[in-house]
């Protein structure tokens, strides 16, 4: 018996944890539900909690270099303590909001390349290893978000890459610890102006603030440099606009302003209405610290970073999909 325990103690023999998931399939501001089933091992185990938590693979910047982590960015408790007799079966259902902030991983039922997502299960067991699951989750777009990256595509945008970076866009209303980056190659009638865009959504109940990054090309007696807009929709828009043409104005608009954005202390007042205007030279800070991190976020396993490549092994490298909008 005191074998037994010994083991138990290593995680050999205690109870397993099994999380399913009705549908992986979500988008911002929905639900996740399922159920987390638990089997009890070969002793009683007295389990101290059960929670679960998004993560995501983060890009994180630490002085002149940048690494992959893995983070947990919204975390419910499913159970507080419970005792699990030895081969007991036990389900315990759940319903997990999606944060209205959370990153699109698949646009046309594709995977954006880049971009991972997984539902983390943990199991805190008493006086033994702690026991977790993990499930892949796919975050769709919301229709405005749809509309938007659709019209990049009508323009001829191509994508090349997503992505998340920790830190913060000075003057939003973001209030996760990083922000997604949805980088695309010029279509040809812009090609002469700039070399890429980055698309980055702000969501929340009420709209959807979208800030523009264009690498704008050097011209015969000027430099190359990057320039910023910050437009602002409301969900009901989504019907009513020609999006590619308020695309198309978005990024005339942003690439005529010149500023000197090293020095910009951050974006103007917030103008009411749609779209937003004289906004196209703010700065894409980041922002000091962690503030407005969603209550409970943690960072890593254990309140550390691990390798981004540990979520590419767990869920099979699902980054091989191809880019939104193919046919192959």
């Amino acid at each position: 018996m005191v074998f037994k325990k010994m083991l138990s103690a290593f995680g050999v023999g205690g109870p397993s944890v099994d999380t399913v998931l009705a549908n992986p399939n979500t988008r911002p501001g929905l639900t996740l539900d399922g159920n987390v089933n638990l089997v009890g091992g070969d002793a009683p185990a007295n389990i101290e909690q059960i929670g679960i938590g998004l993560v995501t693979r983060v890009e994180i910047e630490s002085g002149d270099s940048e690494y992959a982590g893995v983070m947990e960015f919204h975390r419910m408790v499913v159970s507080g303590p419970l005792q699990l007799a030895p081969k007991q079966q036990l389900a315990i259902p759940f319903q997990f909001p999606v944060p209205w902030e959370t990153p699109i991983t698949d646009v046309y039922g594709q995977r954006l390349h880049g971009m991972t997502m997984g539902l983390r299960t943990e199991l805190a067991i008493a006086r033994a290893v702690d026991k977790s699951d993990l499930d892949q989750v796919n975050v769709h777009p919301l229709p405005v978000h749809e509309r938007i990256l659709g019209a990049f595509q009508q323009l001829g945008f191509r994508f090349k890459h997503a992505d998340l970076e920790r830190g913060h866009i000075r003057g939003s209303q973001q209030t996760l610890p990083f922000y997604q980056e949805i980088e695309f190659f010029a279509a040809p009638q812009y090609a002469q102006v700039i070399s890429e865009v980055e698309l980055t959504f702000v969501t929340s109940p009420h709209g959807v603030e979208v800030v523009l990054e264009c690498d704008k090309r050097g011209g015969f007696l000027s430099s190359g440099h990057d320039v910023f807009g910050r437009y602002t929709v409301s969900h009901g828009d989504v019907d009513r606009v020609d999006w590619a043409r308020v695309v198309d104005g978005w990024l005339r608009e942003t690439t005529a302003t010149y500023g000197n954005l090293r020095a910009s202390s951050g974006f103007g007042a917030p103008t009411h209405g749609y779209p937003m205007h004289g906004h196209g030279h703010g700065h894409h800070g980041r922002g000091p610290g962690m503030g407005g991190v969603v209550a409970g976020a943690a960072l890593g396993v254990a309140g550390g970073l691990v390798a981004g490549e540990l979520l590419d092994d767990a869920f099979g490298g699902d980054d091989d999909g191809g880019d939104f909008g193919d046919d192959e």
